[in-house]
């Protein structure tokens, strides 16, 4: 069952980029915003745990995911640190993700050419 949870709530997420994209004039960067800041929003109400719980890792891919963890990072280390902690927490779950993806790229820039 939390195979079909999790196929669902990712499939709605993308669902929902879609329709945006297709019926607004917003670009893919400000929908990508909207959802970081959405998954940051419900993790300050402890609501996108339960989402996790119940979706699995289809709650843990989407962009939502990355808000998610930005807050939940910044204000677990927030208890222990103050405002110094915000931020330290904050880098401190996504470190890996972030890395990987400026190492990633560095990388791909040299296999394609971008268009003029």
């Amino acid at each position: 069952m939390i195979y079909i949870n999790s196929f669902l709530f990712a499939g709605i997420i993308c669902l929902i980029g879609q329709v945006i994209l297709d019926h607004t004039k917003l670009t893919a960067g400000h929908i990508t915003t909207m959802f970081v800041i959405l998954g940051a929003f419900l993790d300050i109400f402890s609501i996108y745990d339960k989402i996790i719980l119940w979706a699995g890792g289809g709650a843990l891919v989407p962009i939502t995911s990355f808000g998610h963890l930005l807050i939940h990072g910044g204000l677990e280390k927030a208890s222990e640190y103050g405002l110094i902690g915000l931020i330290m927490g904050m880098f401190d779950l996504t470190a890996s993700g972030i890395t990987s993806a400026i190492i990633i790229s560095f990388f791909l820039c040299f296999i394609f050419k971008p268009k003029s």
